[in-house]
């Protein structure tokens, strides 16, 4: 890249972990037998938190689809895109601070971090959707995760996949790269700085 950002706040679903299209399949499936009349779904609600997911659903439905998604993360397990732990390994060693923005709730982070017992070393701040009032594409973890870094976040580079990710980066003002690993490219283009194939294309760019 021409400069390099004081900081990098990565989203995790279709950007460190190849799980969207688990995701995918299993919200497909919930939608169908919990109706809601909302157009393809399972790709309208990437990007958004659970509780913002579950208010889509009767209120008599919740916690049943609730216990299945807990059930489902708690079995599902994540595999890292190519290139995902190189490329934090190298933002250590550049000394390039990064964060941890993601809509998944702490039990799910608990159960990725049980499989990759590391993977919190890597960031020097992680937030979570239950650490804010507001899921994206509103910016506030984003605005969150600059704070605890003491960033600016004009200053700092957001590396999303969905368009709710790629527009709280860009209502959070900061530079947005995006991954065209769950959307196809020309749809992520218009609103993204720079488009990238896959997290290990981001990495031969630094290297």
């Amino acid at each position: 890249m021409n400069t390099t950002p004081e900081a990098i706040l990565f989203d995790l679903d279709g950007v460190l972990i190849d799980s969207e299209g688990l995701y995918t399949e299993f919200w497909d499936k919930t939608e169908k037998l919990f109706p809601t009349g909302i157009p393809d779904f399972a790709h309208a609600i990437k990007g958004m938190n659970l509780p913002a997911i579950l208010a889509l659903f009767k209120k008599e439905e919740r916690d049943e689809i609730l216990t299945r998604i807990l059930h489902f993360d708690n079995h599902l397990q994540y595999p890292l895109f190519p290139g995902a732990e190189t490329f934090l390994h190298l933002l250590k060693q550049k000394g390039i601070p990064t964060a941890l923005v993601t809509s998944s709730n702490p039990e799910k982070m608990s159960q990725l971090f049980k499989q990759y017992p590391d993977f919190p070393n890597y960031f020097e701040a992680i937030v979570d959707g239950a650490m804010v009032m507001k899921g994206k594409p509103d910016p506030e973890g984003y605005l969150l995760a600059a704070k605890m870094l003491g960033k600016n976040p004009e200053k700092c580079v957001v590396i999303e996949d969905s368009m709710q990710g790629i527009r709280a980066g860009r209502a959070a003002r900061a530079e947005v790269w995006g991954l065209y690993t769950t959307l196809p490219a020309e749809t992520i283009a218009p609103e993204a700085n720079h488009i990238f194939a896959n997290i290990d294309q981001v990495l031969c760019s630094f290297e």
